[in-house]
């Protein structure tokens, strides 16, 4: 079966499922394998729960006219994304970067939502199996398309657009992420500079920090939107301390009228005031008004162990625990140490992905924080209890090393 017969069948039957523990009735079934499973293995159970279609790379034991093998159940998934992006009528926006993905697509996708019909990436699924996940999602009646992806190795986002096709672009920024498969940050610039290549090649306009040395040459493209602290597009300044963002933003340019307006945000970190001026970029140049911006923005309560203020009964509790790379953990730190007139406790886990380069970046987040005086410091994990030298730091093997010490040695009135 060719990818366009394969379409006219997802038109038919427009949901798709690659796990077969949650199969919903109607939908295709994608055997995708991985390390430890074969989804050819679980077709049959997948028809048998209600899928109407498994698409496999296998034989297998199924019914031949509810069955479709192509050589690659992967690649035929990401063809059938490319096909149905064809059909789309929807601003597609690509966002890629180091930190703050997430965070800026959800922000971006509540700012849009208040004005046109909006799909945005579900969590972060931003790979090769997450984005053409998320496009075959997305309805025909779609006007705006938020789109994360993601990398860990050259090359991945230049896949990715072959997919997505995006007609925007915007980077949140270049930092040390997954020196595993990129080595250095050289390399992860050039990967995720694909984004841009791509969409110049459509005379698009690409969105990114103009204080960033990574993105001075993309000042001159004649077609962008930049941020900063600076005079740049859209420029912010911060008007409170942690925890919580208070800040004066304004603008003007080519593609919209100046602007000025504050901005009260529950995001946790005064980094997350760049992600706020990437959605807030992207809002005045889709033509939102400043009104529904700032709405969006305040409104906006994050999720999912990013940027999180939790208040417990006896703590306050900041939760930025989805991901960590040096640069995120640095950033986050730099901003809760300003938090003022608080004991203070940082619990920090393992970060992963860094490849030869793993016990220098922990090294240098521990001697970092060994000059913050009267902060409890405990690191969890293999790499971390492997520097167990940093003043009066405590160094657990694992989380629930951690979690027994601190049944027993509880914080009370802590901001952790």
């Amino acid at each position: 079966m060719q990818t366009k017969d394969l379409y006219a069948l997802f038109l038919r039957h427009p949901l798709i499922d690659t796990d077969s523990r949650s199969i919903r009735p109607g939908s295709l079934f994608f055997a995708l394998k991985g390390q430890s499973f074969n989804g050819n293995d679980y077709a049959p159970e997948a028809l048998a729960k209600g899928a109407a279609y498994v698409i496999t790379d296998e034989p297998t034991p199924t019914p031949p006219q509810k069955t479709v093998q192509r050589k690659s159940a992967l690649l035929a998934l990401q063809q059938l994304a490319a096909e149905h992006r064809k059909h789309l009528s929807a601003k597609i926006i690509g966002i890629t970067g180091t930190n703050g993905k997430t965070t800026t697509k959800e922000l971006i996708h509540a700012v849009l939502s208040t004005s046109y019909n909006t799909a945005s990436t579900h969590g972060n699924l931003n790979n090769h199996i997450g984005v053409p996940l998320t496009l075959l999602s997305i309805p025909s009646e779609t006007e705006m398309a938020v789109l994360e992806m993601g990398a860990n190795h050259p090359g991945e986002i230049a896949a990715l657009c072959r997919i997505a096709d995006p007609d925007v672009a915007l980077i949140t920024n270049i930092g040390k992420a997954h020196l595993e498969g990129f080595t250095n940050k050289e390399t992860i610039f050039q990967t995720k500079k694909a984004l841009f290549d791509h969409v110049t090649k459509k005379n698009g306009t690409l969105f990114f920090p103009g204080d960033d040395p990574c993105f001075s040459a993309w000042l001159n493209y004649p077609s962008h939107i930049a941020w900063g602290k600076d005079t740049f597009h859209v420029s912010g300044t911060l008007t409170r301390t942690p925890p919580k963002i208070q800040a004066h933003i304004k603008g003007q340019s080519p593609y919209f009228k100046p602007f000025e307006t504050e901005i009260n945000s529950p995001l946790f970190g005064a980094y997350n005031l760049y992600n706020i001026m990437a959605a807030i970029a992207v809002g005045k140049y889709f033509h939102v008004s400043t009104k529904k911006i700032k709405q969006a923005i305040e409104n906006y309560i994050p999720s999912n162990n990013r940027s999180q203020i939790i208040h417990t009964d006896k703590n306050t509790v900041i939760m930025d625990a989805y991901n960590a790379n040096p640069s995120s953990m640095k950033n986050a730190l730099d901003s809760f140490l300003m938090i003022p007139n608080t004991p203070k406790a940082v619990i920090l886990g393992d970060m992963l992905e860094m490849g030869e380069t793993a016990i220098q970046e922990h090294q240098t987040i521990t001697h970092f924080l060994s000059s913050a005086a009267g902060v409890k410091k405990f690191f969890v994990g293999n790499i971390f209890s492997q520097l167990e030298n940093e003043d009066e730091s405590l160094f657990f093997a694992n989380t629930d090393a951690c979690i027994r010490y601190l049944k027993e040695n509880l914080l009370s009135g802590y901001t952790i």
